[in-house]
């Protein structure tokens, strides 16, 4: 049990670790832009980046971290602990006065790690 426990939440980690990199990333050009995009082009952006970092991801972790009978619970799950994990992350940096990306907010967070989780699900062995 213990095991499982642990293979879910190294599942967890990778796509958060993706997600907080990610973010940075976000905030690092955000000066570059004026105006903020529409909020459905910005959330198609980050569903194609969710898929570009699952796909990367394969490369750093081939093989999924769980065990084969969890995938689909990880699939399902993953995706709003990591939205939540944004958003806790999003609400740390109001309380500082920093500026925030749009993945600050759970459905940006959870729809880009959404994809990370479909990429890995279907691809990784």
């Amino acid at each position: 049990m213990l095991e499982v426990i642990v293979e879910f939440f190294a599942e967890l980690l990778l796509q958060i670790v993706i997600e907080v990199l990610a973010e940075l990333g976000f905030h690092s050009v955000r000066e570059s832009f004026r105006r903020e995009p529409n909020p459905v082009l910005a959330l198609i952006g980050y569903l194609l980046l969710g898929l570009m970092a699952g796909g990367l991801s394969l490369l750093v972790a081939p093989q999924l971290l769980i065990a084969e009978n969890l995938r689909v619970a990880n699939l399902a799950f993953s995706p709003v602990l990591a939205g939540l994990a944004m958003m806790a992350l999003g609400a740390w940096r109001a309380r500082r006065g920093d500026a925030l990306a749009r993945i600050d907010r759970f459905l940006y967070g959870y729809c880009f790690a959404l994809c990370i989780a479909i990429v890995r699900f279907r691809f990784a062995a």
